[in-house]
């Protein structure tokens, strides 16, 4: 085993804090302490990866991530603004360095541990951050270091989206939303919906104690509701049909009848797409949220007409978008502020990289999910016709990679940060059959 227990644990919540919190370091110490941080434990992940050098190989990496990154690699040489692409290729390959590393280096048990303690921290530190502000500062908060490119010298005319906090804490039950110390609710309600998932299974798990779960889970609940996000409400709904279809296929011992359940939730996942469809006017107003997707359909109009201007391979890599590039810097804004992503990873990869690369990503997120899935339900061999022998762990990878991917569909968080960290660390560890 490398490093001693404690250390190695530490590792890994410096690292998951990192790419689950970055908002927090950047807002409270600012870009470049930000940076150095990133760079320094990359640079330990990378040392990691060395020293296991004999369990891991290029080889054993799954094979359209490696076809993802060498695409986004080479797109330097077609990029609309190479610059810019360098740097999204700098910061994609730091949060893959340290995502496999994770992969690599530790037990699904010891990732779903250091989950817990960021989480926890994250969503203890979020509320006490807002009743801080309500009670002591009683108005909205500056980030002590900003958004780049942002004036921040008129402080009654800065759009809330760009405040750290918007001294909202005690208007939850009308329009208010609490940010936490990500300064995003978008940002905060998803890592939320991941502590529910991962205290959840620690409960079933018996992981810890069923009286710290069950408060947790209400802390975690509650905070979910305050940040008032319909994409998190959406991803929380995903997550729990697919909970459930996974512990039905789980009681099924024979193939035939698992054909027969998987046919009948094909038929059900389309009946309630088509009714979400048809009352689309009716959600829409149940999740607070305005016939226009609170500005997405135009974002995603626009990038649609950038993305049939190169359809094959893209503008270039970039992953999120830098203010200072063109198309980026006056491409949209919405209530002031200007948009660093497509809200929506599939329009922005298709934007990025193409048709080639929007497929080849697919794959990615596809042979993960099918993989997370068959981590899930396959009957462990030591036991083959007892369901009570599965592990509620083995859910882990299926339910974080379900989230992501409802959140895909309206965030850009798939391609970067968490989001691709998560999805490096599924792809990795399903690929290489760790189940525990």
């Amino acid at each position: 085993m490398l490093l001693n227990p404690r250390l190695r644990l530490g590792f890994a919540v410096l690292v998951l804090f990192t790419l689950l919190a970055g908002d927090a370091w950047r807002l409270s110490l600012g870009w470049w302490v930000f940076g150095t941080l990133a760079i320094l434990i990359t640079i330990a992940s990378g040392w990691l990866l060395w020293l296991q050098r004999s369990r891991w190989s290029l080889v054993g990496m799954p094979l359209p991530l490696i076809a993802f990154l060498a695409l986004a690699m080479a797109s330097i040489f077609w990029s609309h603004y190479p610059g810019a692409t360098a740097l999204g290729l700098f910061t994609t390959w730091l949060i893959v360095i340290n995502a496999v590393g994770l992969a690599v280096t530790y037990t699904w048990r010891e990732l779903m541990t250091a989950l817990g303690y960021v989480l926890r921290f994250v969503l203890a530190a979020s509320l006490v951050f807002e009743l801080f502000v309500s009670l002591v500062l009683r108005t909205r908060l500056l980030p002590i270091f900003g958004q780049p490119g942002v004036d921040y010298s008129s402080y009654d005319h800065i759009p809330g989206m760009l405040m750290w906090s918007r001294n909202q804490l005690f208007e939850v039950f009308g329009s208010g939303r609490i940010q936490g110390i990500v300064g995003n609710s978008n940002s905060l309600g998803f890592l939320a919906l991941l502590a529910v998932i991962v205290v959840a299974i620690q409960l079933a798990t018996k992981s810890v104690s069923k009286c710290s779960a069950v408060f947790w889970l209400v802390i975690a609940t509650a905070t979910l509701l305050m940040t008032k996000s319909a994409t998190v409400t959406l991803a929380a709904v995903g997550v729990a049909a697919v909970l459930a279809f996974a512990l039905i296929v789980r009681r099924v011992a024979s193939e035939r009848g698992r054909w027969i359940v998987y046919a009948s939730g094909l038929a059900a996942t389309a009946a309630l797409v088509a009714a979400g469809f048809i009352f689309r006017a009716q959600v829409l107003g149940l999740l607070g949220k305005s016939s226009d997707l609170t500005g997405r359909l135009e974002i995603w109009s626009k990038v649609i007409d950038l993305t049939t201007q190169r359809p094959a391979f893209g503008w270039g890599w970039v992953s999120y978008w830098v203010p200072w590039a063109d198309p980026f810097d006056n491409l949209i804004f919405r209530g002031g502020v200007r948009q660093l992503q497509a809200h929506n990873t599939w329009l922005d990869v298709a934007f990025q990289l193409g048709l080639v690369g929007l497929i080849i990503f697919i794959a990615l997120v596809g042979a993960a999910l099918v993989k997370a899935w068959q981590h899930a339900v396959d009957r462990p061999q030591s036991a083959p016709a007892s369901p009570q022998k599965y592990s509620a762990l083995t859910l882990l990878p299926l339910l974080i990679l379900t989230a992501l991917i409802v959140q895909s569909f309206a965030e850009s968080r798939l391609i970067t940060e968490y989001g691709l960290g998560l999805l490096v660390v599924v792809a990795v560890k399903t690929k290489r059959r760790e189940l525990l």
